[in-house]
């Protein structure tokens, strides 16, 4: 006998892994399955991923959950009323729309092949680095779509050759989900979110349009660009060939905005997603906010075609649980990303050692795109578990330097602050299970780090906003969450204003050591 009636699933296509869950009426997980995919690197600095592996991934994902749930007695098929996509944001492919073939890899966010083309920009352009900065809310930066997509059409002669022949699709990861699950060659539907498209350095912020004078400055043929859409409404169905053929696709957000939403952020409350890297967010409502402290203007969400919309600042950090992955991967150290807090926990201290993952420059609040990777303060005194807790603690360093910049942008409002006037961080993210992590997060700030129950509010922020749009839940279901925050973990600070201050001291030298390295001779 079936138990449930009601249920949202939730695609949440990451950097390193793909993932499907199934919610309950009661925004409960009752099933999810996770892939991870090829991370592909043929140069230094250049990360790319198969666009068509990731189709496949959703593909099993989707089924294995099915399977899961309706071995647990779920009736999925007839319960099963919307589907929500979140995404990568910024990883950019470039297909045909009459094969469905990509015509590359997708670029990922992280990639910095195209520094180059940003150099020559900023030289040509009359504002430099922040000439699109009142339109688009970004700076010229390798981390935006707009510059991926200008090095596929100079580099790669089937993408120069499909736009010419009026055959060439241009988009986001939730763009390229979303056109074959609708129907791919046969009428898929084209379509990308504002959170999304405000990360492409193409979109006007204030109108929501594409905005003609950047694509005409980039020559960038509007013919390719996806239609711009809200976070909810109904996109269309799914199309044959996938499991739930039939069910409305109705949210999408950018894998940032839908933790957002997960994590009920209402105007001036502030929550940092750490995955593959780690992004701080805070809802400044309906109001625009330019940063003058190295952050970006972007949009929060839409919840509706004719919803307000909510703005927020944000900090982007390139590199948090990838670090924890390159310890793994390349350096052996640990052989599982969970053996990091075993390793890190044997040693009190770094012992004086500060790591900067700069793998590939330094995003919010430096900028730094010259910036490489760095380890100091090594001794013969330091060992492997040194270097372990080294790394989780350059994620909470680099979360303190754009929470910094934050409270400096937003100056006296009562950014985060709770009923009682406190301040606090709301958190999420696979690496949110390791404790020790977010307790010396909270130290290093001086804060209370609140964590949720479910860490997993990306998915569930997508859920949510597929569910507002099928009627499954209200608005006041989502940000009313009183009863969710009563089972939120909170890590209070324990650490001495005085040796805050010099950890904090230390890691800026150490910040400062990356600076111009990215020519150093192989």
């Amino acid at each position: 006998m079936a138990k449930e009636e009601t249920f949202i699933g939730s695609i949440d296509q990451g950097t390193t892994s793909t993932r499907f869950i199934l919610y309950n009426k009661k925004a409960e997980n009752i099933g999810s399955h996770q892939i991870e995919f090829t991370q592909f690197c043929p140069h230094a600095g250049w990360v790319e991923h198969d666009p068509m592996e990731i189709l496949e991934s959703m593909r099993i994902c989707v089924s294995k959950t099915i399977d899961k749930a309706t071995a647990n007695g779920y009736n999925i098929d007839n319960g099963l009323k919307a589907i929500g996509i979140t995404n990568q944001r910024e990883t950019t492919v470039v297909w045909s729309k009459s094969t469905g073939i990509p015509l590359y890899n997708a670029i990922v966010w992280m990639d910095i092949r195209t520094s180059s083309i940003c150099s020559e920009l900023e030289k040509k352009l009359s504002g430099g680095r922040t000439h699109f900065l009142e339109t688009c809310g970004l700076p010229i930066s390798t981390y935006f779509s707009a510059m991926k997509l200008l090095w596929l059409l100079e580099n790669v002669k089937k993408v120069k050759e499909a736009v010419e022949k009026g055959d060439a699709l241009f988009g986001t990861i939730d763009s390229w989900l979303i056109w074959n699950l609708t129907g791919g060659i046969n009428n898929g539907i084209h379509v990308t979110d504002v959170s999304n498209a405000s990360r492409t350095m193409l979109m006007n912020i204030k109108t929501l349009n594409w905005d003609k004078p950047t694509l005409e400055t980039l020559k960038i043929p509007s013919s390719i660009l996806p239609k711009i859409i809200s976070n909810s409404e109904v996109i269309g169905r799914v199309g044959k060939g996938w499991p739930f053929t039939g069910v409305p696709i109705s949210g999408c957000l950018g894998d940032q905005h839908a933790a957002m939403l997960g994590q009920a952020c209402k105007k001036g409350h502030a929550k940092c997603t750490y995955g593959t890297g780690a992004f701080i967010l805070l809802n400044t409502g309906e109001e625009v906010i330019k940063s003058q402290h190295g952050l970006l203007t972007t949009l929060a969400f839409k919840l509706g075609k004719d919803a307000p919309t909510n703005y927020a600042l944000e900090g982007s950090i390139a590199i948090a649980g990838a670090a924890v992955q390159w310890l793994r991967d390349s350096l052996g150290i640990i052989s599982s990303a969970k053996e990091i807090e075993d390793l890190a926990s044997k040693v009190e201290s770094t012992g004086g050692v500060y790591f900067v993952p700069a793998f590939n420059g330094l995003f919010a609040p430096w900028w730094r795109e010259d910036a490489r990777g760095v380890i100091i303060g090594i001794t013969r005194f330091t060992n492997k578990c040194h270097i372990a807790r080294a790394v989780l603690e350059s994620m909470c360093f680099q979360v303190k330097d754009v929470l910094g910049s934050m409270r400096k942008d937003v100056g006296h409002r009562n950014e985060g602050r709770n009923e009682k006037g406190e301040f606090s961080l709301r958190v999420d993210g696979g690496a949110t299970i390791n404790t020790m992590l977010m307790q010396f997060q909270s130290d290093i700030l001086g804060i209370r780090v609140v964590r949720p129950s479910d860490i997993e509010t990306t998915a569930l922020g997508a859920a949510y906003a597929a569910g507002l749009a099928v009627g499954v839940w209200s608005e006041k279901d989502v940000f009313s969450n009183e009863e969710r925050m009563k089972k939120d973990k909170t890590f209070s600070p324990m650490l001495s204003e005085e040796l805050r201050k010099k950890k904090v001291d230390s890691w800026i030298k150490a910040v400062e050591r990356t600076f111009d390295l990215a020519d150093l001779s192989l």
